[in-house]
């Protein structure tokens, strides 16, 4: 995929480079809201259909966490990073896909069943490495969407933690689209607390949560790693499909 890309512009370098500006400015803004430091956010620029050029150029800017979203296009782009560059996965994962990632990223986002926790654990095993997991919920109940409900939550992670090769470091969310800041906030207040509450018997850490439209309220409301694509590098390019 990455020999599909063309040559990018100075004006697009320049637009991405504005952006990514502005969006440390409202993390800025965020934290200093909630009385947190920016220290406490880990910006991960999400990367589905964007160009390795335009990928490194966020690197070399201090975005040095990465998040795929599509195995192909991963493995078909990954030799073109920046060696520094940390990459993590994000999206939906299917078990006959863990081993082709499960040496090459550090984290994966989105575990949201024990068929998937138990692909990476045996993958993880094989290689002799610990993964470190993040549980997607489904804070929002949509039937369109992946994730554990949160009524189920602490059962599968219990029985997550019982497997060697794996290692449940937070949680993850994509909740529904909303476009007024007090629903934003009641979500992800509510993410937050479901956090809380199992982190007090499970030493988590991450709270993965807000992405371009909401990541100023996701941080308010606790983030720890907001996941941003479109509002970096802006809207999105889709390729004709060639996968799954």
């Amino acid at each position: 995929m990455a020999s599909e890309f063309a040559p990018c512009s100075e004006a697009q370098k320049t637009a991405v480079l504005e952006r990514l500006a502005d969006i440390r400015q409202k993390i800025a803004d965020a934290c200093r809201a909630s009385g947190r430091t920016e220290q406490d956010i880990t910006l991960m620029a999400v990367t589905k259909t964007v160009s390795p050029e335009l990928i490194n150029l966020a690197v070399d800017h201090g975005v040095t966490v990465l998040g795929e979203n599509r195995v192909q296009e991963f493995l078909s782009k990954r030799d073109s990073y920046r060696a520094n560059a940390e990459v993590q996965f994000i999206g939906h994962l299917q078990t006959n896909k863990v081993k082709q990632i499960i040496d090459k990223v550090t984290l994966i986002h989105s575990v949201d069943s024990l068929h998937l926790a138990e692909a990476i654990s045996k993958a993880a095993v094989q290689q002799g490495i610990v993964m470190p997991v993040l549980l997607e919920v489904n804070i929002g109940g949509e039937a369109s969407k992946s994730g554990v409900a949160p009524d189920m939550l602490p059962q599968l992670l219990d029985a997550v933690r019982q497997f060697p090769g794996i290692r449940t470091d937070g949680l993850m969310t994509i909740p529904p689209p909303m476009t007024e800041e007090s629903e934003q906030l009641r979500v992800f207040t509510e993410m937050r607390a479901l956090f809380d509450r199992l982190r007090q018997d499970v030493p988590m850490h991450t709270l993965s949560m807000g992405m371009s439209g909401d990541y100023a309220a996701a941080i308010r409301c606790g983030a720890t790693v907001v996941r941003i694509g479109s509002a970096l590098f802006g809207a999105r390019a889709y390729p004709p499909k060639s996968e799954g």
